[in-house]
């Protein structure tokens, strides 16, 4: 018997945006937006690995349950996925950041209905901060993609989609090595996922904490630094007020955006978007990409054109 769950349906969202922002994610997939969104993870602390097929119609979204392993409960797979899609927050925050901010307006209007679509735990956002570690994008999501087909879990979708879940910490503590990983980056994701395990990369505990004393505590272990750390608690725990300062694109993005290169005045104008600093970044990275393309071509560019809409 299929298992369904019943997601809440903010205003505003859009599930074939976030379908689009995965299959566009790292150009590691492809594919065309759908009205429907597969995916394949473990879930957080459980580690349980689980497959759902999120759908959008008749006024409901709802997650039919592919893959579900004996003690997966619904319970917990709803709590995952509403962080996941963040389904928690009812309305569009967007729309007051907007109102007072022209060039938040345009991006909201050009990507409607997008939320940040995180990855399935912090301990994932890790593993990915790690591996694509000094190498490109594309790269990494192919070398994320066979650790993921060799040591996950597989999951055949309804529509023929194959996704394969990133194993969890358990599983790479068990292994004596993972292919196209040097021993460094190995010995590294080790390190994290016996911290994993420890519990300092819990989703909720990295919520409830401030965001310098969270952003502290992962830097404190072996081969997190700064921009890592930014990337596991927005991208992984789902922080949404967390202005990424250490993310060298998001800088160049705002540089051409709001035709200043000033640090400090890029930490001003993100404070005008509290408390959705994360979301707007989301917004404003996915822009550059779109006009440059340089996470899928592999080659950063120096300079970005001054929008239109920004003059």
């Amino acid at each position: 018997m299929t298992t369904t769950i019943e997601l809440p349906w903010p205003s505003g969202f859009s599930l074939a945006a976030s379908s689009r922002f995965v299959m566009n994610f790292a150009a590691s997939q492809g594919g065309e937006a759908a009205s429907a969104l597969n995916l394949a993870f473990a879930l957080d602390r459980t580690w349980l690995p689980v497959g759902v097929r999120v759908t959008a119609g008749d006024g409901a979204i709802r997650a039919e349950v592919v893959t579900n392993p004996e003690g997966a409960s619904k319970a917990s797979i709803h709590e995952n996925l509403v962080r996941i899609l963040n389904l928690h927050v009812e309305n569009d925050p967007l729309a007051r950041i907007g109102s007072e901010d022209r060039i938040v307006e345009h991006l909201r209007q050009r990507y409607p209905g997008l939320r940040p679509v995180q990855f399935p735990t912090p301990w994932e956002a890790a593993a990915w901060a790690v591996i694509g570690h000094r190498v490109r994008i594309t790269q990494a999501a192919a070398i994320k993609q066979r650790l993921s087909a060799r040591f996950g879990h597989r999951t055949e979708f309804p529509d023929g989609q194959v996704l394969d879940s990133f194993p969890g910490p358990e599983v790479l503590l068990s292994l004596p090595a993972m292919p196209g990983l040097t021993v460094r980056k190995f010995d590294t994701l080790r390190g994290i996922a016996r911290a994993t395990l420890d519990g300092v990369l819990d989703a909720e505990r990295l919520l409830i904490l401030p965001s310098a004393k969270a952003s502290s505590d992962l830097q404190s272990l072996y081969g997190i630094g700064p921009f890592s750390a930014e990337l596991i608690l927005v991208r992984g725990a789902g922080v949404p007020d967390l202005f990424p300062s250490s993310e060298p694109r998001l800088a160049k993005a705002m540089t051409a955006l709001y035709e200043t290169a000033d640090r400090a005045e890029h930490e001003r104008i993100a404070a005008l978007w509290s408390p959705f600093r994360s979301w707007v970044a989301l917004l404003i990275r996915r822009w550059l990409e779109d006009e440059t393309g340089e996470i899928a071509r592999g080659v950063p560019v120096s300079e970005v054109p001054t929008p239109n809409f920004a003059k």
